[in-house]
């Protein structure tokens, strides 16, 4: 069964950092975009980083630059986002997805999500 898989979530004070996993059963990722999203209770969801396929290039919302840094281990086919200096208003249900570049929105993979609550 092809999969997304996300994993790394919990709770942390502002502040703190946690690191997010994305791996695939089934496929491989080295051939795909991946895009981490996020999605807070009550708000859309919204794009927080991506990183390309053969280049390794990385985007990130304005909001997280800085502070989140995206990579990939091909060989381990995982996908990370680390995240540093957290905040409240980065709470929400973090995925991970298939793109075909980071230009084009996400139409293949989704991961189940993991709840990321930055709290005091």
């Amino acid at each position: 069964q092809e999969q997304l898989m996300e994993s790394g979530g919990g709770l942390v004070q502002p502040g703190g950092s946690l690191r997010l996993s994305c791996t695939a059963s089934g496929f491989t990722l080295d051939r795909y975009a991946i895009g981490w999203f996020r999605q807070a209770p009550g708000k859309e969801r919204e794009g927080v980083a991506c990183i390309w396929s053969t280049t390794g290039r990385t985007t990130y919302l304005d909001s997280v630059k800085g502070r989140f840094t995206i990579s990939r281990d091909d060989g381990e086919n995982m996908v990370y986002l680390q995240m540093t200096s957290l905040k409240f208003e980065d709470t929400g249900v973090y995925y991970c997805a298939t793109q075909k570049s980071c230009y084009e929105p996400p139409k293949g993979y989704w991961g189940q999500g993991t709840q990321v609550t930055v709290s005091s």
